[in-house]
């Protein structure tokens, strides 16, 4: 199962657990089995370096798990669990590259204090005005 760029779990890392379901099905979900958990365990994985499954069980656990009880069809529910873990694996690992400080430029600063010299002007004329004593 691909995860990111460069990193596949083999589908016999992950654990299925079939259960009962308490979602759509009427009389059907009472005997049937199509609630599917997926669970992986990371220590375990030998598809993942040190540094992926160090960054995994920081942003997850140890255990990272999704279920699925949207369908009455445990084979759907099966592609929906491992769907979900997938995109949970993948938000893990996902690394935010660091932002670069850049300058505002000329037209920005200049737009700026323009608005700094409308707000200015707005409130000096609900200003009272002088008094004309004399």
């Amino acid at each position: 199962m691909p995860i990111a760029p460069g990193v596949t779990v083999p589908l016999s890392e992950i654990e299925l657990r079939a259960s009962r379901s308490s979602g759509p099905g009427g009389q059907h979900a009472n005997v049937t089995a199509s609630r599917v958990e997926a669970v992986f365990e990371v220590a375990a994985s030998t598809a993942l370096g040190a540094e992926h499954k160090a960054r995994i069980v920081e942003r997850l656990g140890p255990r990272p798990r999704a279920v699925a009880q949207d369908e009455r069809s445990q084979a759907r529910n099966r592609e929906l669990a491992l769907e979900r873990l997938r995109e949970r694996l993948a938000g893990a690992l996902y690394v935010v590259p660091p932002r670069r400080p850049t300058l505002p430029s000329r037209g920005e600063r200049e737009r700026r204090l323009e608005a700094k010299r409308r707000t200015g002007t707005r409130k000096a004329q609900r200003r009272r005005p002088p008094s004309e004593e004399g």
